[in-house]
């Protein structure tokens, strides 16, 4: 069996979105140079992910700060409790 996971998150200033497989990363997107990267060692099979998947990731990072900003407005009553 294989473990299998994507991470997508985000904050003010900065997000991630990446997959894994088996605790070993095979993309993330880079904002900063507006690429996906695929950092797999040259002595495998290399995987490689749909054309889309950077533009994916920028989409998810605007749903992800659009939904953060909804929770924002939704909890700004709420009182702080230890």
């Amino acid at each position: 069996l294989h473990v299998d996971r994507q991470v997508i998150g985000c904050s003010d200033h900065d997000g991630e979105q990446a997959y894994n497989l088996d605790g070993e990363e095979m993309w993330f997107a880079d904002f900063i140079k507006k690429e996906g990267v695929e950092p797999q060692p040259p002595f495998i099979d290399h995987m490689t992910y749909v054309d889309r998947a950077y533009q994916g990731a920028e989409v998810n990072q605007q749903i992800c700060k659009t939904s953060l900003d909804v929770v924002r407005r939704a909890m700004k009553d709420f009182k702080i409790e230890d």
